[in-house]
């Protein structure tokens, strides 16, 4: 399988994901790899030693001399924390692929994310490439393609270039400025449901109330018209699910299992496959009246009660 591509590996107080990730990572052995570990949260006294076991096991990547560090002495949080790392990466290379400590890839999303990353190099529409899909085939217009095209870009495995990531900002202060009601309306499916939810977002990022930053780089793409390269098979397990991941809380019922694609892959139509985006705004990102609610209630759940403690294995 081809594992060239430059490798960046985001990481922080999860050392046992992290050696999941390391041990599957063997298997295919990338050559050029980047690893960003943000730093302990002053107010979790437990992670400091997690913080630090984690950067240890960085030695363990044995089957290269190319691997360079960055790591935080302080706790950026989830929303700088990865946007400077994805910064340090694209500062040195032109394009790669992206993974977090609690995604493990199959062994062909690497030729995957190289085959697209070749292919759309020089294509204005292409934001990234995505490993991940949570749509079953008989909601994909053309399953028997390898891959389609999204609005949204998911970021369980994923891969783009330099010139992608130069769009990106924190800052959604101007958001309704620079996208107007009717570009709202064409990004989010034409639906009133999908205006909403993108709207809501939006304005939530704009009052700094969620520490993120792929939702900042999703409206990037919407308000430039670019769009998502997706794999119409799963490519990636996501081993992160309980109460110590910052967003991934529950394990939703939507996952798929993951598999090997087809390589080289079959060349798809460059354009938004609606009843695929249609699918994930509902089942996905639940831009429907009472999944909005219930989006409502786990926000302010997380703001106001303890959680459990939690641990992970490989599977």
């Amino acid at each position: 399988m081809n594992a060239t591509e430059p490798l960046l590996l985001i990481a922080f107080n999860r050392p046992d994901l992290f050696e999941c990730l390391i041990e599957r990572l063997r298997e295919t052995k990338p050559q050029k790899i980047y690893v960003a570990v943000d730093g302990p949260r002053p107010d979790h006294s437990e992670d400091a030693p997690k913080v630090a076991r984690t950067r240890e096991l960085i030695a363990t990547i044995d089957w290269t001399d190319d691997v360079q560090t960055l790591a935080q002495e302080s706790n950026l949080g989830c929303g700088r924390g990865v946007s400077t790392a994805l910064s340090w990466f694209f500062g040195q290379e032109e394009r790669g692929i992206i993974l977090e400590d609690d995604i493990l890839p199959q062994p062909t999303f690497f030729s995957f994310c190289t085959e697209l990353l070749d292919r759309y190099a020089d294509d204005q529409r292409v934001l990234a490439i995505s490993g991940c899909n949570f749509v079953p085939q008989e909601f994909q217009s053309h399953p028997e393609l390898p891959y389609r095209f999204s609005r949204v870009p998911h970021i369980w495995g994923w891969a783009t270039w330099r010139r992608s990531w130069e769009l990106h900002s924190l800052d959604m202060s101007n958001w309704r400025h620079r996208m107007g009601l009717k570009r709202l309306w064409e990004s989010s499916g034409r639906t009133l449901q999908g205006m909403l939810f993108w709207r809501s977002i939006f304005d939530l990022l704009a009052r700094n109330q969620i520490d993120t930053w792929d939702m900042q780089y999703t409206f990037e793409g919407m308000v430039r018209g670019m769009w998502t390269a997706t794999s119409n098979v799963n490519l990636v397990d996501n081993i992160g699910f309980g109460a110590e991941a910052t967003h991934t809380e529950i394990r939703p019922n939507y996952l798929r299992t993951s598999v090997n694609i087809e390589i080289p892959l079959v060349e798809a139509p460059v354009e938004v496959d609606e009843l695929a985006d249609a699918w994930s705004r509902t089942h996905v990102f639940q831009a429907t009246a009472g999944g909005m609610v219930g989006q409502g209630f786990r926000y302010l759940k997380r703001k106001l009660l303890p959680t459990p403690t939690w641990g992970d294995r490989c599977p």
